[in-house]
C-alpha cells in the first residue's frame, strides 16, 4: 500500500502553506505539535491539520529542538527584539543584520547569506551565536567544531535546520566550497546502506552561523555569500556571570520570539513590492529583497549597510590573492597615464599577460601562491573576475586560428547598488 500511494513531501521546521506561498509554517518541535504560523501582516500558534493539502507535515531528528511558544509582545515587536539586543553586544550597524539573518532563516526555501559573528577576543561571539541559534533551534542546540571532511558536513546540514560553526581560523579550498553549496542548495549522493547499486540523496538548503576573530583568507564565492555581524568589547561593568545572562535569556525568550514572528508578518507583506522596488540586485537577491522590505517596515538602512559590507569583503578578497591585487595595481598605474577620458586596455597571450605582471610586481616572496603558466593565471582570473570587475578592471579571452590570448581594459569602479529610498509619505506610513 505504502508503494503505491502517492508520495508527499515531509519538511524540516520551516515550510512553505500548501495553498498559499507566501504563507510559512515554523513547527516548534513540540510533543503538542503547535507550530507558527506566519502570514502577510499577521501571525498565529496553531496545531496544522494533518491533511498534507492545508499544512505541511514534518519531519524531526535529534536535532529537532524544542522552542517556546511566542508570546504576543504588549508593546510591539520593537521593544521586543530591543530585550535581545541588551544581551547581545553588536554595534549600532550591525544590528539589523543580527535581526535580518533571524528573518531570513525563517523562509524555507531561498538561498542566505551566512552569518559571521566577529569580534576581538572577549566580545562573546560563541555565547552570541548561541542565542542566535537557540531562538531557532531550541535552548538545547549548541554549535559545533569544524568538521573534518565534507562527508561529516553533509550529515550534520542535513540532520538540522540551522548549521553552526564555532571558532574557525580558517577556511580550506574544501570547506570554503562545501559552504557555499550549503548556502544556495546542495544534494550528496552516498551509496544506500545494505545495498549494491542504490543510492541515498541528502539534499539540503540551510541557515549558516560561523564565528571566529579572524577567518583568513576569503574566496570570492563565499565573501559574496557573507553577511558580517560586528561584536564590540564588553566592559567588566557590564559582563555577566554564565548563569545570570543564560536566566535573562530564558526568561525574555517567549517575548523575543513573538516580536521577530511580528515582525516578520510585516516584512512577508512588504515582500511583493520588493520585486518592483528593488530594481537593481546584489548575489544574494533573495536575501536583497528582505532586506528591502526590512528597510521598509523599519525605517532602517539595512540593504545600504549590506551593500557597504560587500565592498569591505571584495578589499579583504584582493588583499588575500597576490594575483588580483596585481592585476588591479598594474591596470591602475596603466590607466592614471592615459591621456583624460582614454580607457586603457592590453592585448595579448596568457603567458605575455603573466610575465608583464610578474614583471610589474616581482614574485620573490610569493613562492607556489604565484602562477607559473599562463593557463593557471586564467584560471584565477577567472576566480576574482567579479571583484576585479567592482574595482574596475574587466577582462576576456579571444581567439582566432593562428593564437588566442585575453584582453585586459579598464572600465572604471563599480558604482555598486544605491537602495531607494521611501517616499515622504510613505516613511510617514511606516508602522512603529
Amino acid at each position: 500500500m505504502a508503494m503505491d500511494a502517492p508520495e508527499i513531501p515531509v519538511h524540516l521546521r520551516m515550510a512553505r502553506d500548501p495553498s498559499d506561498p507566501a504563507v510559512t509554517w515554523w513547527d516548534l518541535g513540540r510533543i503538542d505539535g503547535q507550530c507558527v504560523r506566519i502570514a502577510p501582516g499577521e501571525w498565529s500558534v496553531r496545531v496544522p491539520d494533518m491533511d498534507p493539502e492545508k499544512a505541511p507535515l514534518w519531519r524531526r531528528t535529534r536535532l529537532t529542538g524544542e522552542v517556546p511558544v511566542p508570546v504576543v509582545p504588549v508593546d510591539g515587536w520593537r521593544p521586543a527584539l530591543e530585550r535581545l539586543r541588551e544581551l547581545l553586544p553588536v554595534t549600532d550597524q550591525t544590528w539589523p543584520m543580527a535581526v535580518a539573518s533571524l528573518l531570513v532563516s525563517l523562509l524555507p526555501d531561498v538561498p542566505r547569506p551566512m552569518t559571521y559573528f566577529t569580534g576581538e577576543q572577549g566580545t562573546g561571539k560563541s555565547t552570541s551565536a548561541r542565542m542566535v541559534l537557540r531562538l531557532i533551534e531550541g535552548p538545547a542546540a549548541d554549535l559545533r567544531s569544524m568538521p573534518r571532511d565534507e562527508d561529516d558536513l553533509a550529515v550534520v546540514a542535513s540532520a538540522g535546520w540551522t548549521l553552526a560553526l564555532d571558532n574557525a581560523s580558517g577556511i580550506p579550498p574544501w570547506l570554503s566550497d562545501a559552504l557555499c553549496r550549503i548556502i544556495t542548495g546542495a544534494t550528496t549522493a552516498k551509496r544506500e546502506l545494505f545495498s549494491d547499486d542504490d543510492v541515498a540523496l541528502i539534499t539540503y538548503m540551510r541557515p549558516t552561523i560561523l564565528t571566529g576573530i579572524d577567518v583568513g583568507a576569503l574566496r570570492g564565492d563565499l565573501a559574496e555569500r557573507m553577511l558580517r555581524v560586528e561584536l564590540e568589547p564588553i566592559s567588566s561593568a557590564a559582563r555577566r556571570t554564565e548563569r545570570a545572562l543564560w536566566q535573562a535569556y530564558g526568561e525574555m525568550l517567549p517575548t523575543v520570539l513573538g516580536g521577530l514572528v511580528e515582525l516578520a508578518s510585516l516584512v512577508w507583506q512588504e515582500l511583493p513590492a520588493a520585486r518592483n522596488g528593488l530594481t537593481a540586485r546584489p548575489r544574494m537577491a533573495d536575501f536583497a529583497e528582505l532586506l528591502w522590505s526590512l528597510d521598509r517596515v523599519t525605517g532602517w538602512d539595512s540593504l545600504g549597510t549590506y551593500l557597504g559590507e560587500q565592498d569591505c569583503l571584495v578589499d579583504d578578497v584582493l588583499d588575500a590573492d597576490p594575483v588580483a591585487s596585481t592585476i588591479l595595481s598594474w591596470a591602475r598605474a596603466s590607466q592614471e597615464t592615459q591621456p583624460p577620458g582614454t580607457p586603457w586596455s592590453w592585448h595579448g597571450s596568457s603567458e605575455e599577460l603573466l610575465h608583464a605582471i610578474t614583471a610589474y610586481r616581482g614574485t620573490d616572496r610569493l613562492g607556489d601562491r604565484w602562477p607559473q603558466t599562463g593557463q593557471v593565471l586564467i584560471s584565477r582570473l577567472t576566480r576574482s573576475a567579479p571583484v576585479l570587475r567592482k574595482r574596475g578592471v574587466e577582462w576576456s579571452r579571444w581567439r582566432t586560428k593562428q593564437a588566442r590570448g585575453v584582453d585586459v581594459w579598464w572600465a572604471g569602479p563599480s558604482t555598486g547598488l544605491i537602495p531607494p529610498q521611501p517616499s515622504e509619505q510613505e516613511a510617514l506610513s511606516i508602522p512603529a
